[in-house]
């Protein structure tokens, strides 16, 4: 047996290489985009077929890396496979062209080939040639053929026909009859080109000569070499039954729905015979040489001639069926006849179309550029005509199309730019619908990802972040938290916070604040101060972990408030060589007189920084008061002779903080007759000796001698009209601009500053103006003072220093700041951190004062 299989292998081997050799190599017939090739079947595992690398114009080397490959559906048989090595179509299994096309004509194996990056697609055909590998086959072996002894001359027989499975001239060509003296043959040819043999009655036949008439009915086919196959006719003469069975028609046709179901009637035949009793009764059958495929489908009953569907019909794999019927009597010598009977197959839309997914590339970036293929997909529809037509589209509202490459060929392409953090991930609906009635239709579901791509910087909740930490903080703890959010995802949207280089005070932004990386927590480095500072911003960055890194910046406000740490400090009047400070007071001072003001200043702002004053001890409490809000200490009533000449007084400066803080002043007054010409505790600064070297014995001589002569008349006049005019330039606040403040042009700077003295200078009797004089270098720089001595500055020693800005809305005229009884006092604007809260204007000449005196000493040792 394996003998007999091995040579049988050599010989269709042995045919194929014969044919290849007469045929020539395999054909290539490139069509619209797509390659033909043609190929002998029953080659053996390995056989070459074509060189696709070379025909397609690919890179041999990349096949593999590329992954080109044969695209077939699921469970189909592989009959051709390609070499990723060489490019090369070889023959993977044996091909039986009789197995793969049932049907007669040209046989083809469509071929999809994919190959990816790119995706690419390509269409082979390859046609598998016949090559004559089946020899004629009869039914039987030996055929008996009964002939009635009355037959006429030229009576024909037909014969049964042989099969052979080759198509074309390796099918049945001919056929021959071995000699005798009684029979001829004759070859008679079908409608779909298929031969069959006739025995004709050349010579009358005589029963009692010869009973039985052996001959030998040999089929050919065409093939190279021819093969052959017989069977042995036994021709038996019967006695005459003169009439034969005869059909309406010689052929019928009949046209019959694919989806009929078994038990239809196809046709209903009739044949009649002219003899009565037996010889007139009819059977129907099939002829011998009906196929199996029909017998399975189709059944003849014997008795009616009904022909009856038998199994289930399908279009797709056979749109014609051919039945050949044969009617004979039951009489002796019967004769059998013959009819054709062809059923035509009408196409019904049983079949849905199929939806393959051949190649899927996802994820798919979200920065894929319109036009980038996802997927192939192929459709498939086993219908004909437009039952076989399919359509295939994408659901709506989604960036996504398909586009037609080869016919039932798809490939699923972006429309539009993605967006990951709008959809992530897309569920296409894939419908593929035929064109028949009514129209069936498949779905397929697609789900392509999304990929994240660093596309979107971070962004923090806030626009700006204002923080307010209490002033003496503990070092190390959190004081705030930022939070950003970036819509991508994974590492691109992992945040890393941090703050931007920066100086706060001359010193780095990072020795102040620390902020935590990951989760934005800011920490205070040090204990803020409000005096020092009172607000500050940063700026935070915050990135994300993308390549490349986006970032975003938001400023932080961070204000200090400010707590109760200072208690006031008194400014005036300050003790001299650790003494108490003292004052003189003159005996017949009235009530209400302004014996002088106690001034403190608080380094606190808002309410700690609001101070009241209040006597606490006092000799006789009844005989001074001290005003709560601006420190003025005056008398309330005359002084009596009992009353002691030395009076201790206790004032205490509270500020409004909780808890309140407090400072003291210890005054001692004492109760004089007349005032002498010094300067008391009060105030601190003097005027420059050239004012205190005029007296007012100097300026009556002046008017006396003005009375008596003419010349001195006109100096008092010269005189008058300068004081005037300065006069009006004190009342207009003269503004001075940087770098020089030059608030009294007619004055000149002195270069020992002020000083401590008497001012003895007296205007004329009556005359009530006030005598200024400008003092622009004794103060702390951009600042100019005005020295105003009243009428009655012989017995008192305030002076005023105005700044050279212009006077507050809230202050009062300045011509009426010289009131009798005052002592002289330095007005300017206190420099202190806070500005929340002025004091009172009577409190400000001896703040300015204290800033002047200790601006250096009291810097170091103030907060801020």
């Amino acid at each position: 047996m394996g003998a007999g299989a091995g040579s049988r292998r050599g010989q269709i081997f042995l045919r194929s290489l014969l044919f290849l050799l007469l045929a020539g190599p395999p054909a290539r017939h490139p069509a619209r985009g797509q390659l033909r090739y043609a190929v002998p079947e029953e080659l053996e595992h390995g056989a070459f077929v074509a060189n696709l690398g070379e025909d397609l114009g690919l890179d041999v080397s990349t096949l593999s890396a590329r992954r080109f490959r044969i695209v077939s559906r699921a469970g189909a048989r592989q009959h051709l496979e390609v070499n990723l090595e060489n490019g090369i179509l070889f023959v993977n299994e044996r091909i039986d062209r009789e197995e793969v096309c049932e049907a007669g004509g040209t046989c083809l194996l469509h071929l999809q080939l994919l190959v990816e990056s790119p995706l690419e697609l390509y269409r082979v055909e390859v046609e598998v040639l016949d090559i004559n590998d089946h020899a004629p086959t009869f039914p039987w072996q030996e055929y008996v053929l009964e002939v009635a002894e009355s037959a006429v001359l030229g009576a024909r027989f037909p014969l049964e026909s042989a099969q052979d499975p080759d198509v074309g001239t390796n099918s049945v060509h001919t056929y021959r009859l071995s000699p005798n003296g009684f029979f001829s043959l004759e070859v008679q040819t079908r409608s779909d080109a298929s031969k069959f043999a006739e025995l004709v009655l050349e010579r009358a036949l005589d029963r009692e000569q010869q009973r039985v008439h052996r001959v030998l009915l040999t089929a050919l086919d065409g093939g190279v070499p021819e093969r052959s196959g017989t069977a042995h006719i036994l021709v038996t003469v019967l006695d005459a039954n003169d009439n034969v069975p005869a059909f309406d028609q010689p052929s019928y046709g009949v046209s019959l729905p694919e989806d009929a179901p078994p038990g239809t009637l196809v046709i209903q035949l009739n044949a009649t015979d002219l003899d009565e009793g037996p010889n007139g009764e009819i059977e129907y059958s099939f002829s011998g040489h009906a196929p199996p495929r029909v017998r399975e489908l189709f059944h003849v009953e014997p008795r009616s001639g009904q022909v009856l569907l038998k199994g289930r019909l399908d279009y797709e794999r056979a749109s014609l069926h051919e039945l050949y019927v044969q009617a004979k009597d039951r009489g002796p010598s019967a004769v059998a006849v013959h009819c054709r009977v062809l059923v035509h197959l009408l196409d019904v839309n049983d079949n849905a179309p199929e939806v393959t997914l051949t190649s899927v590339s996802t994820p798919v970036l979200e920065d894929a550029p319109p036009g980038t293929v996802i997927a192939v997909i192929s459709v498939l529809d086993r219908d004909s005509g437009d039952n076989g037509r399919v359509s295939c589209e994408v659901g709506p509202n989604v960036p996504f199309e398909l586009r037609s490459s080869f016919r039932n060929y798809y490939t699923l392409v972006t429309t539009q730019a993605l967006d990951r953090e709008v959809v992530p991930e897309y569920n296409i609906s894939i419908t593929a619908r035929d064109m028949g009635s009514p129209a069936l239709l498949t779905r397929s579901t697609l789900t392509v990802p999304v990929s994240d791509v660093n596309d979107n910087a971070p962004r923090f909740l806030q626009p700006s972040y204002s923080v307010y930490v209490m002033e003496n903080n503990a070092p190390g703890a959190s004081i705030c938290s930022v939070s950003a959010l970036d819509p991508d995802c994974q590492q691109n949207a992992y945040l890393s916070y941090s703050i931007a280089d920066g100086h706060i005070h001359g010193m780095p932004v990072g020795t102040y604040v620390s902020i935590n990386s990951d989760s934005g927590h800011m920490y205070a480095l040090r204990s803020l101060d409000y005096e020092q500072i009172r607000s500050f911003q940063i700026q935070v960055q915050a990135q994300d972990a993308g390549f490349p890194p986006l970032s975003a910046n938001v400023t932080v406000h961070i204000f200090v408030l400010d707590q109760n740490d200072n208690a006031p400090v008194i400014v005036s009047p300050m003790p001299r060589n650790g003494s108490v400070a003292t004052e003189l007071v003159p005996r017949s001072a009235r009530p209400g007189y302004l014996v002088g003001t106690v001034s403190a200043v608080d380094a606190d702002a808002g309410l700690n920084s609001r101070l009241s004053y209040q006597l606490l001890q006092a000799t006789d409490f009844t005989l001074f008061s001290v005003a709560p809000d601006t420190g003025e200490l005056r008398t309330l009533r005359s002084f009596l002779e009992q009353d002691a000449s030395r009076q201790q007084l206790v004032v205490q400066v509270r500020d409004g903080g909780q808890p309140a803080l407090s400072a003291t002043v210890s005054l001692l007054l004492s109760v004089v007759e007349t005032l002498p010409q010094t300067l008391s505790d009060f105030s601190e600064f003097s005027l420059p000796p050239e004012v205190s070297s005029s007296s007012p014995l100097t300026l009556y001589l002046l008017v006396s001698l003005g009375s008596i002569s003419f010349t001195f008349l006109l100096a008092i006049l010269i005189l008058t009209a300068i004081r005037c005019r300065g006069e009006r330039r004190s009342r207009r606040g003269d503004s001075c601009s940087p770098p020089r403040c030059r608030c009294c042009p007619g004055s000149r700077p002195s270069s020992d500053g002020l000083k401590t003295s008497n001012l003895t200078a007296q205007p004329p009797a009556g005359t009530a103006a006030a005598t200024c004089l400008d003092v622009p270098a004794g103060g702390p720089p951009g600042y100019c003072y005005k020295v105003c001595l009243g009428p009655e500055s012989a017995q008192s020693d305030f002076m005023f220093l105005k700044p050279c800005s212009p006077p507050r809305n809230n202050e009062k005229d300045p011509g009426k700041r010289s009131r009798p009884d005052q002592h002289l006092q330095v007005s300017k604007e206190a420099k202190q951190p806070n500005t929340d809260w002025l004091p009172p204007s009577a409190q400000r000449p001896a703040l300015k004062r204290y800033q002047i005196q200790h601006w250096g000493s009291r810097g170091s040792r103030w907060k801020g």
